[in-house]
């Protein structure tokens, strides 16, 4: 059963991965070890994954998703699945703060496409366990990577040698043709994690961008949103698709700080997405001032002010100021509540219990609902 009275995002919405159970830890590490086979290896993860959704369901959330249990990379399991990209191991860099990722990277080899992509699966299972266990109040949520992801992250680029038009006109095309097959699926909410947005966080960011690209930083940040805006040109009126935003997410580190303030205007004025989430836990993302840039009326800005990264709990009041303050500048029915991205970006996962991230998602809803429900009963 599809939802077709999606109003996503929700007041209380979530970036969508969660703690890996045991149960998954201990079979991806037996399938890599050779102990048990692929459909093995499935079995447990859409037990787990059904777990999961009653778990969401459970808690009050609306927004559903399989906490990309299947997933290693939040991006570039999607990413390598895609025609003409393949996974790779590459010499180690870090850009995370204080914390060690594993060596791998994506490279193009062929010309980009989408076709028969594995991931429209993981969904479908996705929208039969929300069909299964909901009441038809949830939607199944999936996120894949931003296009700009491929576009501007990649690394060995062996088959494009440099033709930037072909190579931005195939990624475009990819992805349109990806977001109608989700759609064709079932899906109507669909999320774009986005961190190349970190490039203009900082002047040290800027300015390495700018040299390793040739381009004026202007060209660069238009170019983004130009690559963004044309793969969801063709999108169906009735699905969602929104866009998230961090500083990287790995083992509750990060990667930079900075504010929204050079990327203000084409986030906020010139992006066609019907949502925006944005990390805004800590001092790390900057202040409120750059959300003066909303212009859409129809257009939701999910507030990332509960952090997946630590346990302890925000105060209340705290959270209920800070929307507060930020409807200063988009008003309070265009705004939402959400952890400020996703408990396990990779499948480590951040440090924290699963006990401690369903406490978050309890908070968070509590939150929202004095903020929101209140607010809307007494408007209505």
């Amino acid at each position: 059963m599809i939802n077709t009275t999606v109003k996503a995002p929700f007041r209380a919405d979530h970036v969508g991965s969660f703690l890996r159970t045991e149960p998954i830890k201990e079979a991806r590490k037996a399938y890599v070890n050779g102990e048990i086979d692929k459909d093995a290896l499935k079995a447990i993860e859409d037990q787990e994954i059904e777990k999961l959704v009653q778990n969401q369901i459970k808690v009050g959330l609306k927004a559903i998703t399989d906490g990309e249990f299947r997933r290693s990379w939040w991006h570039l399991d999607f990413l390598s699945g895609l025609e003409g990209v393949e996974l790779f191991e590459t010499e180690y860099v870090s850009n995370f703060k204080g914390a060690r990722t594993r060596n791998n990277a994506i490279k193009v080899v062929d010309k980009v496409g989408f076709d028969n992509h594995y991931m429209v699966e993981h969904f479908k299972f996705l929208q039969e366990a929300v069909d299964k266990y909901g009441d038809g109040s949830q939607v199944a949520k999936f996120a894949i990577p931003s296009p700009n992801m491929l576009f501007t992250r990649i690394q060995g680029d062996e088959y494009y040698n440099g033709n930037r038009e072909q190579f931005y006109n195939d990624t475009v095309t990819a992805y349109q043709t990806a977001i109608q097959a989700f759609y064709d699926a079932g899906c109507r909410y669909l999320q774009l994690d986005d961190t190349s947005w970190i490039d203009f966080v900082s002047e040290e960011r800027i300015k390495a961008v700018v040299e390793r690209l040739n381009m004026e930083v202007s060209d660069i940040i238009d170019t983004r949103v130009s690559c963004l805006n044309d793969a969801i040109a063709k999108k169906p009126d009735d699905m969602v698709i929104t866009m998230h935003i961090c500083r990287g997410n790995f083992k509750s580190t990060y990667i930079t700080s900075g504010g929204y303030d050079n990327i203000s205007d084409a986030i906020f004025a010139n992006l066609n997405v019907d949502g925006l989430f944005l990390e805004y836990d800590d001092n790390r993302s900057g202040d409120f001032e750059p959300l003066k840039n909303f212009k859409r009326d129809d257009q939701t800005v999910v507030l990332g002010l509960i952090t997946s990264k630590f346990p302890e709990l925000e105060d209340p009041e705290s959270i209920k100021g800070r929307i507060k303050e930020a409807s200063q500048y988009i008003p309070l029915e265009n705004l939402a509540l959400s952890p400020q991205c996703g408990f396990s970006s990779t499948e480590e996962g951040n440090i924290l219990t699963e006990e401690e991230q369903w406490n978050k998602i309890s908070h968070m809803i509590k939150i929202a609902e004095s903020v929101w429900v209140t607010t809307e009963s007494v408007s209505n």
